[in-house]
Protein backbone atom coordinates (compact mmCIF):
# COMPACT_ATOMS: atom_id res chain seq x y z
CA UNK A 1 0.00 0.00 0.00
CA UNK A 2 0.90 3.62 -0.51
CA UNK A 3 0.63 5.81 2.56
CA UNK A 4 -0.64 9.30 1.83
CA UNK A 5 -0.60 12.48 3.89
CA UNK A 6 -2.49 15.58 2.79
CA UNK A 7 -1.82 19.15 3.79
CA UNK A 8 -2.69 22.65 2.69
CA UNK A 9 -6.35 22.88 3.55
CA UNK A 10 -7.79 25.90 5.27
CA UNK A 11 -10.44 28.56 5.25
CA UNK A 12 -10.56 31.16 2.49
CA UNK A 13 -12.98 33.62 1.00
CA UNK A 14 -14.64 33.04 -2.34
CA UNK A 15 -12.28 33.93 -5.15
CA UNK A 16 -9.23 32.95 -3.16
CA UNK A 17 -6.71 30.18 -3.69
CA UNK A 18 -5.31 27.19 -1.88
CA UNK A 19 -2.66 24.66 -2.78
CA UNK A 20 -3.11 21.13 -1.47
CA UNK A 21 -0.18 18.75 -1.19
CA UNK A 22 -0.12 14.99 -0.91
CA UNK A 23 3.06 13.35 0.30
CA UNK A 24 3.25 9.69 -0.67
CA UNK A 25 5.37 6.98 0.90
CA UNK A 26 6.41 6.05 -2.61
CA UNK A 27 5.94 7.49 -6.05
CA UNK A 28 6.07 5.03 -8.92
CA UNK A 29 5.29 4.92 -12.57
CA UNK A 30 2.03 3.24 -13.47
CA UNK A 31 -0.04 4.81 -10.69
CA UNK A 32 -3.11 6.99 -10.79
CA UNK A 33 -2.99 9.59 -8.04
CA UNK A 34 -5.17 12.54 -7.23
CA UNK A 35 -7.94 14.02 -5.15
CA UNK A 36 -11.48 13.26 -4.09
CA UNK A 37 -13.73 15.40 -1.96
CA UNK A 38 -16.85 15.01 0.11
CA UNK A 39 -19.11 17.66 1.57
CA UNK A 40 -21.59 16.80 4.35
CA UNK A 41 -24.65 15.13 2.88
CA UNK A 42 -23.06 14.83 -0.56
CA UNK A 43 -21.57 11.99 -2.53
CA UNK A 44 -17.86 11.49 -2.53
CA UNK A 45 -16.66 12.80 -5.87
CA UNK A 46 -13.49 12.69 -7.88
CA UNK A 47 -11.92 16.11 -8.28
CA UNK A 48 -8.81 15.44 -10.33
CA UNK A 49 -6.30 12.69 -10.98
CA UNK A 50 -2.98 12.42 -12.74
CA UNK A 51 -1.07 9.53 -14.26
CA UNK A 52 2.37 9.15 -12.73
CA UNK A 53 3.65 7.61 -15.96
CA UNK A 54 2.37 10.01 -18.58
CA UNK A 55 1.08 13.06 -16.76
CA UNK A 56 -2.39 12.71 -18.24
CA UNK A 57 -4.93 14.56 -16.15
CA UNK A 58 -8.66 14.30 -15.55
CA UNK A 59 -10.94 16.82 -13.87
CA UNK A 60 -14.52 16.97 -12.78
CA UNK A 61 -16.41 19.47 -14.88
CA UNK A 62 -17.07 22.03 -12.18
CA UNK A 63 -13.37 22.62 -11.46
CA UNK A 64 -12.02 22.74 -14.99
CA UNK A 65 -10.21 25.98 -15.59
CA UNK A 66 -9.93 26.65 -11.86
CA UNK A 67 -8.01 23.69 -10.43
CA UNK A 68 -4.73 22.27 -11.64
CA UNK A 69 -3.25 18.94 -10.58
CA UNK A 70 0.49 18.42 -10.86
CA UNK A 71 3.19 16.12 -9.55
CA UNK A 72 6.80 16.17 -8.45
CA UNK A 73 8.35 12.71 -8.55
CA UNK A 74 11.50 13.83 -6.77
CA UNK A 75 9.43 14.96 -3.79
CA UNK A 76 6.99 12.01 -3.85
CA UNK A 77 4.28 14.62 -3.93
CA UNK A 78 1.33 15.65 -6.01
CA UNK A 79 -0.55 18.89 -5.71
CA UNK A 80 -3.89 20.48 -6.33
CA UNK A 81 -3.71 24.18 -7.07
CA UNK A 82 -7.17 25.60 -6.47
CA UNK A 83 -7.94 29.05 -7.79
CA UNK A 84 -11.15 31.05 -7.98
CA UNK A 85 -12.55 29.04 -5.10
CA UNK A 86 -16.26 29.14 -4.52
CA UNK A 87 -18.52 28.08 -1.70
CA UNK A 88 -19.46 24.84 -3.45
CA UNK A 89 -15.82 23.76 -3.21
CA UNK A 90 -16.17 23.44 0.55
CA UNK A 91 -15.47 19.83 1.44
CA UNK A 92 -13.07 17.40 2.98
CA UNK A 93 -10.42 16.70 0.37
CA UNK A 94 -8.78 13.29 0.26
CA UNK A 95 -5.60 12.29 -1.45
CA UNK A 96 -5.99 9.00 -3.34
CA UNK A 97 -3.79 6.55 -5.20
CA UNK A 98 -4.04 3.24 -7.00
CA UNK A 99 -1.88 1.13 -9.22
CA UNK A 100 -2.83 1.19 -12.87
CA UNK A 101 -4.18 3.59 -15.45
CA UNK A 102 -6.53 6.33 -14.40
CA UNK A 103 -8.84 5.40 -17.27
CA UNK A 104 -12.42 6.36 -17.94
CA UNK A 105 -13.56 5.26 -14.47
CA UNK A 106 -11.10 7.50 -12.64
CA UNK A 107 -13.95 9.24 -10.83
CA UNK A 108 -15.19 6.12 -9.02
CA UNK A 109 -13.98 6.12 -5.39
CA UNK A 110 -14.25 2.33 -5.13
CA UNK A 111 -11.39 2.02 -7.61
CA UNK A 112 -8.88 3.47 -5.14
CA UNK A 113 -7.35 1.46 -2.35
CA UNK A 114 -5.09 4.14 -0.90
CA UNK A 115 -6.59 7.11 0.90
CA UNK A 116 -5.24 9.90 3.02
CA UNK A 117 -6.91 11.15 6.16
CA UNK A 118 -8.29 14.24 4.48
CA UNK A 119 -7.77 17.97 4.73
CA UNK A 120 -10.63 20.40 5.17
CA UNK A 121 -11.24 23.17 2.67
CA UNK A 122 -13.77 25.80 3.66
CA UNK A 123 -14.75 28.62 1.31
CA UNK A 124 -16.92 31.45 2.55
CA UNK A 125 -18.95 33.55 0.15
Amino acid sequence: QVRLVESGGGSVQAGGSLRLSCLASEYRAGYCMGWFRQAPGNEREGVAVISTSFGATYYMESVKGRFTISQDHAENTHYLQMDSLQADDTAMYYCVARQGKCGSSWWRPENYNNWGQGTQVTVSS
